[in-house]
């Protein structure tokens, strides 16, 4: 195969919509510029980005025959771009001031398009798109959930490493928490929050988002205007690890007196899911219809049953027994809390947002409730994320 050199891999501007891109050939990526967006898609399976020092390494193995199109994203890309063009029809007051907020060129901190994109799609959904002749998003996107999470409805954003997710969680906040405290019965907006991500060190990290944390992404990131932060400090905000949906004892007694004191039922000693819930959501109060946000979501999915021809063996199927036992524990506890408290949205953010061998899915499989994508490569060619040419 021969070897690509790009000296300067950056076509766009990480500040507006995309218009260059690189072509990919039957070899992998060619130094040939194409004067369009490119199109979402993927690859299968999915190349771990290789590392030199701090920077990602352009990995010429992707090749044209294992690029697959995501119909469906680009189908919304498209009616999320006449309706940007069209001058956001239909949408609240609160979420027009944010919007214009938001694509302000003369801010000190501009937001990537990336990150307004993913809102923008959010909110064409929420609150333009059955007007807009964009009804069919939400039967798709019912149909994909039926099918996958059927007791859920998510959706989520395909966003590269590095362009900013925890940004794009702050904005989701501030366009659901501004909308609620504007008009509290609007049943399409929530102002209680609830976080979840795969570890403690990410649960740390996302303090961020907390309005009253001195280092808060609303006034650091510029996210919403200075006479907006006070009335977005009403908003209930919890942020934990999936771990926190495991039931815990609540009696720490031996095996034998379990079974004796519990009439033979080890798990009378162990909180029940609507227990769980309330611990986890104790932060929340007593709000109800909660909005979640998943971290790094590709750790949260309903597997099923191994497909035939998928038989996994010693290391590797304990690693995917391992992975399963997780996102179980994240999945049902989701469920458990939108039967408890109701949920109001569940957005997955991930840079990977595809099922892992032995999900039961192809291994590689882009999650079917994806609505946005700024992948690796474009996030590349808009000089947002660095690289350096493999050798």
């Amino acid at each position: 195969m021969p070897q690509v050199i790009v000296p300067n891999p950056v076509l766009n501007s990480p500040f507006d919509e995309p218009t260059r891109h690189f072509f990919f050939d039957e070899d992998g990526i060619t130094d040939k510029k194409v004067e369009s967006r490119r199109l979402s898609s993927y690859f299968v399976p999915v190349p771990k980005p290789k590392m030199k020092g701090k920077q990602l390494a352009l990995d010429t193995e992707w090749t044209q025959d294992r690029i697959e199109e995501n119909k469906f994203i680009n189908a919304v890309r498209n009616a999320v771009a006449k309706w940007r063009f069209g001058g956001y029809e239909g949408v609240t007051g609160a979420t027009r001031q944010l919007l214009e907020y938001w694509r302000n060129p003369d801010r000190e901190r501009r937001l990537y398009f990336c990150q307004i994109e993913a809102l923008e799609t959010a909110i064409y959904l929420a609150e333009a798109a059955d007007r807009q002749g964009g009804a069919w998003i939400s039967r798709d996107l019912k149909a994909a959930n039926d099918s996958h999470n059927p007791l859920l409805e998510r959706i989520a954003f395909k966003m590269a490493t590095g362009s900013g997710k925890t940004v794009v969680m702050a904005m989701l906040i501030a366009w659901h928490a501004l909308n609620k405290f504007a008009s509290p019965q609007d049943s399409r907006f929530g102002d209680a929050f609830l976080i979840v991500t795969p570890g403690i060190t990410i649960r740390d990290r996302l303090r961020v988002l907390l309005p009253n944390d001195p280092e808060n992404y609303y006034a650091k990131m510029d996210v919403v205007p200075e006479m907006a932060r006070e009335p977005l400090s009403r908003a209930r905000i919890f942020i934990t690890n999936y771990h926190a949906f495991l039931p815990r004892e609540k009696v720490a007694v031996g095996k034998l007196t379990k079974q004796v004191l519990g009439n033979g039922r080890i798990n009378a000693f162990t909180e029940t899911p609507d227990e769980v819930v309330r611990r986890v959501c104790r932060g929340l109060g007593n709000k109800k219809n909660i909005v979640v946000i998943n971290d790094e979501a590709h750790h949260c999915y309903r597997g099923k049953p191994e497909e035939d021809g998928e038989k996994l063996k010693g290391d590797e199927r304990r690693e995917a027994e391992k992975r399963e036992r997780q996102a179980r524990v994240w999945i049902t506890g989701l469920e458990s809390t939108k039967r408890k408290a109701g949920l109001r949205a569940v957005y997955d953010l991930s840079a990977t947002p595809f099922f892992l061998k032995g999900s039961g899915y192809r291994e590689g499989t882009l999650f079917p409730w994806v609505i946005s994508d700024f992948s690796l490569i474009d996030a590349i060619e808009a000089g947002i994320v660095k690289v350096r040419a493999s050798r």
